[in-house]
């Protein structure tokens, strides 16, 4: 999970109201379920000892919920007052869950919320490409390619004179000129975009064309589908399908990779903890003592979380500042902080990560991840 969109949540002072439901209504009393559902938040928040405003701010939102379109699940996290953000989960909750801390609790986000890649799809035809972003449960249209003119665009039939050699080179000039032009359109939107796959649909001699030009840190994450194109109605149920399996394929190879490295950085078990004491942590961390100090100087690449993780819900002392964490009060207060206070520490860490541009992911059961279940691989080493 990238965690860029949680930043607005650490930019201003807490204590927060983090709220976790389930928001699928496909039974009949679904009405009365939801009441119910409003009445035990609205009554954690309290019995937690939020504010009255804060407390009215979480139940207006949930009170006009939209009907069409709901997402399994929805995660709330105000503060001030103010609902700051509204985030769509791919997984409902297990139980509808309303906390009140100092930081908001926003580790559960990273199980709920899915680990599948943003996706930029182009639409390839001759006449240019139309390019869409998905994240989720969002569609975003990003912008169009054009495709160079040519004369006799339209024709069904290919001249058969004296002239159809030339007909047919420029016909093949256009297309190569109108994949060029598709290529760099993606090229440009690409980082912009933050998409971590790209899936080309459409005709297959133009994609395959737009797939050869591409440059290779682009090409590295591209596919083809077989299905769907730029026309309306063309198969979209399918494609749809199709960029479902690639963005678990991607995710699974990802996760694989990041095991790996992780578990050549640690070395043998036990060394690592040992190791980190003295001479502090190698190409990986794991343990809250090890993640702590990694985190702290901003030396996490993607940190790595167990689901119930024992180590996840332990205490440490943070300060203000978003890298401001420690495993003892003493060793905040000599960090410059005047007044530590506790917070959870997969919390804390994940502020750290996403002020520090990490990544996250999830180590499902049955996975060999960290011990405790909190981990990270390193931007380097120490």
């Amino acid at each position: 999970m990238e965690l860029a969109f949680l930043k607005p949540l650490f930019a201003r002072p807490g204590p927060w109201a983090s709220v976790y439901i389930e928001t699928t209504r496909a039974t009949e009393d679904a009405a009365k379920i939801q009441q119910l559902r409003d009445r035990s938040i609205a009554g954690q928040l309290i019995d937690a000892g939020a504010d009255g405003y804060t407390t009215r701010a979480v139940m207006e939102r949930l009170a006009h919920e939209p009907v069409a379109g709901t997402p399994p699940g929805r995660a709330l996290f105000a503060a001030g007052a103010e609902v700051v953000l509204d985030v769509p989960l791919v997984l409902a909750p297990p139980a509808g869950e309303a906390t009140w801390s100092l930081l908001p609790h926003v580790s559960p986000l990273a199980a709920l919320r899915g680990d599948a890649p943003a996706c930029l799809v182009a639409y390839v035809d001759r006449m240019g490409a139309d390019l869409e972003l998905r994240e989720g449960h969002d569609r975003t249209t990003v912008s169009e390619a054009r495709g160079k003119e040519w004369q006799g665009r339209g024709h069904r039939g290919v001249p058969t004179d004296r002239y159809e050699w030339h007909y047919r080179n420029k016909v093949e000039n256009s297309w190569n000129e109108t994949a060029d032009i598709i290529v760099a359109e993606i090229v440009r939107q690409w980082p912009m975009s933050g998409a971590e796959l790209l899936v080309l649909a459409g005709d297959a001699r133009e994609r395959r064309a737009v797939h050869n030009r591409l440059p290779e840190r682009v090409r590295d994450a591209t596919v083809e589908a077989e299905s769907g194109g730029r026309s309306p109605g063309s198969a979209m149920a399918a494609l749809d399908h199709e960029i479902e399996r690639a963005c678990e394929t991607y995710a699974r190879d990802r996760l694989h990779r990041t095991l790996e490295r992780f578990h050549r950085g640690r070395g043998k078990p036990g060394e690592h903890r040992e190791a980190s004491v003295d001479t502090g942590p190698g190409e990986a961390a794991e343990g809250i003592p090890a993640v702590v100090d990694a985190a702290r100087n901003h030396q996490v690449a993607t940190l790595l979380l167990t689901p119930e993780a024992a180590d996840a819900g332990r205490q440490v002392w943070i300060g203000p500042g978003v890298d401001e964490v420690a495993v003892q009060r003493g060793e905040a207060r000599a960090m410059g902080v005047p007044r530590p206070e506790q917070a959870r520490a997969d919390d804390a860490l994940l502020r750290a990560a996403a002020a520090a541009d990490c990544d996250v992911l999830v180590v499902p059961e049955g996975m060999r991840g960290p011990a405790g279940g909190l981990g990270a691989v390193l931007r380097w080493s120490m």
